[in-house]
C-alpha cells in the first residue's frame, strides 16, 4: 500500500534508476578473468545490494587471502568507466516517474550503497540529479544496507516521517533496509527476483517504474 499522505519517494540507484548492474557484472567478470580467477553468477548475485567494504570481505573470503583485491578493484573501475564512457544507461520509466513526482510536489531522494563521487557523477551525467532533493551514499552512513540507516537519513534530510515515505528497491538488502526503516517498500526486480521472504516485506512487487508511476497515481487519485 502507498502511504497516505505520500510525503516522499526514496530510490535506490544502481539497478533501479540506472541500468548499471549488468555493466557491473561485465566489469567484475572480466576483471576476475584478467587476474586468473573465475567469477560466477552465484557469487556475483550475492554481492548485489551490499556496500563495497562488505563485498570486499566476501570476495577475499571466496577467493582466498592471496586474491589481489586492490588490483581487482582498479580493473573493475577501469572496465566500468570504459563501458559507460558514451552513456550511463537509465532504466525505462525513471525520468517519467521522477518528473511525475516533481510535478506533484513530492520530493525524491536517493539512498545508495555506492560512494558519493560516482553517485553524483552518474546522476549528473544522466540528467537525473535535477530531480533529486537529497542523496545519501555509502560515504554518508556508518552502517550500510541491509541496515536502515541510509533510508532513515534520507527521510531526515527531507524533513519527513519514514512512515510517510515510499522506498523503491531492486535488491533484497535494500528491501530489508527500507522495511527496517518503517517505510512501505516496492521491489522492482532487476537481476534478483523477489523471494517469498522478500515479498512479505514489500508493499508490492512491480515489473518496472512505469507500473510504479501508475500505482502512485492511482493512490493519489483515491486519497
Amino acid at each position: 500500500m502507498i502511504p497516505s499522505p505520500l510525503s516522499a519517494v526514496i530510490f535506490d540507484k544502481d539497478g533501479l534508476l540506472l541500468d548499471t548492474e549488468r555493466i557491473v557484472r561485465e566489469a567484475m567478470f572480466a576483471s576476475a578473468t584478467d587476474l586468473g580467477y573465475r567469477m560466477d553468477d552465484t557469487l556475483f548475485l550475492s554481492l548485489i545490494g551490499h556496500a563495497r567494504d562488505a563485498n570486499d570481505r566476501q570476495l577475499q573470503a571466496h577467493f582466498g587471502a592471496d586474491f589481489p583485491l586492490s588490483d581487482y578493484r582498479e580493473k573493475c573501475r577501469l572496465y566500468f568507466e570504459d563501458l559507460c564512457r558514451s552513456e550511463v544507461p537509465v532504466k525505462p520509466g525513471a525520468r517519467e516517474l521522477l518528473s511525475f513526482l516533481k510535478a506533484r510536489g513530492i520530493p525524491a531522494a536517493v539512498a545508495t550503497s555506492t560512494g558519493r563521487a560516482r553517485s553524483e557523477e552518474n546522476l549528473m551525467r544522466t540528467g537525473l540529479a535535477k530531480f533529486i532533493a537529497a542523496l545519501v551514499t555509502r560515504d554518508d552512513v556508518e552502517r550500510p544496507k541491509p541496515h536502515p540507516e541510509c533510508f532513515l537519513k534520507a527521510a531526515n534530510l527531507l524533513g519527513v516521517s519514514p512512515k510517510q515515505c515510499l522506498a523503491l528497491e531492486d535488491s533484497h538488502h535494500g528491501i530489508r533496509a527500507a522495511h527496517g526503516a518503517g517505510m512501505a517498500a516496492i521491489m522492482v526486480p532487476d537481476l534478483l527476483e523477489a523471494t517469498p521472504e522478500i515479498r512479505i516485506l514489500c508493499a508490492g512487487v512491480l515489473p518496472n517504474l512505469d507500473a510504479v508511476r501508475v500505482r502512485i497515481a492511482n493512490s493519489l487519485a483515491d486519497s
